[in-house]
C-alpha cells in the first residue's frame, strides 16, 4: 500500500536555522529549507526554501527543479544570453535540467520546490 503524504499551509511551515547561501555573489545572503519528501531512490526531493535578498548563483545541470513560489519576488537569469523572468506569490518556475543561470532576489522569497534528476 501506498502512504499518501500532504503538507498543508506552506507559508508556515518551520525550516532549518539560516545560514549563508553557498553561491551567492551578495555578502551576507542567507538562506534555510526543509525537505518535505525524498523519493526511495532519492533522484527526487521536494522542499520548502527561503533565501533573503540579494544575487546568487544556480546550476542545474545535475537536475531539473520546479519552484512554486509562496512568498517574495525574484528576477531568475539565464547564463546563455538574452532571457530572465520576473517571479512572485503563486508563480510556477521550470528550471529544466542543464540550466545554469542567476537568481536575483527583490523581496524575502519563500518557494516550494521539487528536484528531480534523471536516471545516470
Amino acid at each position: 500500500m501506498i502512504d499518501l503524504e500532504a503538507f498543508g499551509d506552506l507559508a508556515a511551515i518551520p525550516l532549518t536555522d539560516f545560514g549563508p547561501k553557498p553561491t551567492t555573489l551578495t555578502e551576507g545572503q542567507q538562506e534555510a529549507a526543509k525537505m518535505l519528501w525524498s523519493s526511495a531512490d532519492g533522484r527526487t526531493t521536494i522542499g520548502v526554501w527561503e533565501c533573503t535578498p540579494g544575487r546568487f548563483t544556480a546550476d542545474r545541470s545535475k537536475a531539473g527543479e520546479y519552484c512554486h513560489i509562496i512568498a517574495g519576488r525574484a528576477t531568475v537569469r539565464n547564463s546563455d544570453g538574452p532571457g530572465s523572468r520576473d517571479i512572485g506569490p503563486g508563480d510556477l518556475l521550470v528550471l529544466p535540467q542543464d540550466w545554469i543561470g542567476e537568481w536575483e532576489i527583490h523581496d524575502h522569497m519563500r518557494k516550494l520546490y521539487v528536484i528531480s534528476a534523471s536516471a545516470d
